[in-house]
């Protein structure tokens, strides 16, 4: 027997919407207050739709409603939260905010007076929880990537693979878009980092966005996620993403008490068994981006008989880089494009699909090559969905010829 009507259960929507916002402004800003207005406004609009399609599963429906109003509540006042908290309200909100957002199709045709079939509303929610165990878990990938020098009209997909009969490549674990937060704890990012130090690469580059707004309130969280990355001080190089500017200090410290070598708009040079590198690291900007990029290679100038590496958070900045002035750039920031279709064998994603940004894997420009890593949290969108992420060793082959 029902005992919540679909007008109750509006009218809780509604005043946890309000409760929610109020506090927003009131304990955090008017910006986040806004964020989640626009958010839960809109999940809100959906779930009070498709409401009468799940009466028979009503009580699990409403605690799963409770538990995203409970999330984003607590984000008035943001803190890693403890693994309890994680298991029984902020996964299952995140898991019920995406499958109600992939069911706005169906909410809007409902809408319209035409009751569909609860099979049809539960394939969103169904593919949400595909995208929550893709947002859990990242597989263990090697790639090969092949500086073939060819110019290229770009910047488009480029073909990689491993040459015949090369030298020994430069090895490169890339971690990138951590996200320290609900679906990224202080565990599960330390074991990625141990699992790049076991790899025993030439270099580990941290191409930004360590954080998001629950792991920003205490600096011990970073600090203790990063770790092991101690063990390989002096090979570990880091650069900026966009939400590492919201607490940069923490950022900054956690690389410090490390070894991780952090370059804001910076160079360091390294030894390594496939020759020498040079790699430059670029601060995140929105704006004047190319002259940025072209004073950071002019200050900078290429050393000769050095691989020249450049991290740079943000792969749509990727064509502003200098001509000539980048072997291999290594980007994160799309988390691969979160949303697509990389899981059924094809590469559209929600961001190619979009813009123009290079969304994920290798990509060409002139004889510039650029490598879009998937990243390993999420953020925006609350979960990866037919976008896994990945942690990978990148097998970097040089094969240009050699200068006349």
């Amino acid at each position: 027997m029902r005992v919540v009507s679909p007008t109750v259960f509006a009218i809780a929507t509604a005043s946890a919407w309000a409760l929610t916002v109020v506090a927003a402004a009131l304990l955090r800003n008017r910006l986040f207050a806004t964020f989640a207005g626009v958010i839960l406004g809109v999940q809100g609009l959906i779930s009070v739709g498709l409401f009468e399609t799940f009466e028979a599963a009503w009580p699990a429906y409403c605690y799963l409603q409770a538990c995203t109003y409970l999330h984003f509540l607590s984000l008035s006042r943001a803190r890693m939260r403890p693994l309890w908290w994680r298991t029984i309200v902020s996964i299952p909100a995140l898991w019920f905010a995406a499958g109600t957002f992939l069911a706005m199709p169906v909410s809007v045709v409902a809408a319209f007076g035409v009751d569909p079939a609860v099979w049809v509303v539960a394939i969103p929610f169904a593919v949400a929880g595909f995208g929550l165990l893709q947002s859990l878990k990242a597989p263990i990938e090697d790639v090969h990537l092949v500086l073939d020098g060819e110019p290229v009209d770009g910047p488009r997909r480029h073909a990689h693979g491993a040459p015949d009969g090369d030298t020994a490549p430069l090895r490169i674990v890339q971690i990138t878009d951590p996200h320290l937060g609900p679906l990224m704890s202080v565990s599960r990012l330390r074991g990625i980092c141990e699992r790049a130090v076991a790899a025993e690469p030439d270099l580990i580059a941290v191409t930004g966005d360590f954080l998001t707004m629950e792991s920003q309130s205490n600096p011990r969280v970073l600090h203790d996620a990063l770790a092991p990355l101690a063990a390989y001080e002096g090979k570990v190089f880091a650069c900026f993403g966009n939400h590492d500017h919201e607490a940069p200090q923490i950022v900054k410290d956690a690389c410090a008490a490390h070894g991780i070598r952090l370059l804001i708009d910076d160079e360091a040079t390294l030894e390594t068994s496939a020759g020498p590198v040079q790699i430059l690291g670029a601060d995140f900007a929105f704006r004047d981006r190319r002259a940025r990029l072209e004073a950071l290679c002019e200050r900078f100038a290429r050393r000769p008989g050095h691989l020249r590496l450049l991290l740079l958070h943000d792969p749509g900045a990727f064509r502003h880089v200098p001509e000539g002035e980048a072997d291999l750039v290594l980007s994160g920031h799309t988390h691969g494009g979160q949303v697509g279709l990389l899981s059924v064998g094809l590469k559209w994603t929600f961001v190619s699909g979009l813009t123009s940004i290079p969304d994920h894997g290798f990509w060409a420009r002139g004889r510039d090559r650029l490598y879009v890593h998937r990243g390993t949290g999420v953020y925006g969108f609350p979960l990866r969905v037919g976008v896994p992420g990945e942690e990978s060793t990148l097998h970097v082959h040089d094969a240009r010829p050699e200068p006349a």
